[in-house]
């Protein structure tokens, strides 16, 4: 075959992809909101990596804020040249929590993410696919755990695993993922039912396919995009879920660079109306514009992967 040929091959072959990739951008560019989402997301990424850069760690864990010498000061102090966020009445730099604090973010949500979507599609492949008895022990297990309150289950998981010896860190995202998978479980049993009842999946079968085959080139590649979807909605969640258990006492330890447990502190000063509003209101945005961030690009990867969305 002629070069020239071999170029309108790979023209025609790659055509689909290229007209695919000019569909995602145009519907990007038809969500204002997407973008938004998509720029708040970048926005902490940017924060995330240059963390180092932003506020040099002084302890051998970056994540702990710097004890301060003044520890005899109790009324926090206002932003200032030294703490651009001001300090917590326990002098800690809120502009030292915050930035660290979007690190361990993403840290504490890329794990509980992926830990929860390999257990979810594992056990929700299994399910959906063979069926029978197998399905049946599996699905009333995951309803015996979506039967109990989630946050006091992971409470309980927390003070259990930390009388243990496990870090509270360690143990509250050990909590949030046991009480996580379910939902993703469920989720991609639902498409394994759908896409199984297909023809392609019968036709495969019939081919001489094994199961491990037809699971893994046919089954998931289409049952997946729900479950991305909900992943990425699920991000900001789970990052709340935690500032939630910080605020309670029940996440990171004293000192720890966390949103929850620095709003906890700044907690202290509410009564005192606007005095010291950047005791709570700093580590609140980072809260809040983080959360909204993930939720708006959870819509946009609604829009651009789910067939139902899609062509709308």
């Amino acid at each position: 075959m002629s070069e020239k040929g071999k170029l309108s091959d790979f023209r025609r072959n790659v055509q689909p992809t290229i007209k695919e990739a000019k569909f995602t951008l145009k519907k990007i560019r038809e969500s204002p909101l997407s973008l938004i989402g998509m720029g708040l997301v970048l926005f902490f990424v940017v924060i995330a990596v240059l963390a180092p850069v932003l506020a040099p760690p002084k302890e051998i864990d970056p994540f702990m804020i710097p004890y301060p010498k003044e520890t005899s000061m109790y009324e926090p102090v206002a932003p200032n040249a030294q703490h651009p966020f001001g300090t917590t009445s326990f002098q800690d730099d809120l502009y030292y929590g915050c930035i660290w604090g979007t690190l361990f973010a993403f840290r504490l949500g890329l794990i509980v993410i992926v830990l929860n979507l390999s257990i979810g599609i594992v056990l929700g492949l299994i399910a959906g696919y063979y069926g029978g008895i197998i399905d049946e022990l599996l699905m009333r297990f995951t309803d015996i755990i979506l039967a109990f309150p989630s946050l006091i289950l992971v409470m309980a998981l927390i003070i259990s695993l930390s009388s243990r010896g496990i870090s509270r860190i360690d143990a509250a995202t050990i909590g949030i993922v046991l009480v996580g998978w379910p939902g993703y479980t469920r989720l991609i049993r639902g498409e394994v039912l759908r896409v199984k009842s297909e023809d392609y999946i019968e036709a495969a079968k019939a081919s001489g396919a094994s199961d491990i085959r037809v699971i893994s080139r046919h089954v998931l590649p289409n049952a997946i995009y729900p479950v991305v979807i909900v992943g990425s909605l699920d991000f900001g969640t789970i990052v709340l879920f935690a500032a939630a258990l910080g605020f309670l006492g029940l996440g990171a330890p004293q000192r720890y660079a966390d949103w929850g447990q620095l709003i906890n502190t700044g907690s202290n000063w509410v009564s005192y109306g606007l005095r010291y509003w950047w005791t709570y209101v700093f580590p609140g945005v980072f809260i809040t514009l983080f959360v909204l961030g993930w939720n708006l690009l959870g819509d946009a990867f609604r829009d651009i992967l789910d067939p139902l969305y899609r062509r709308k």
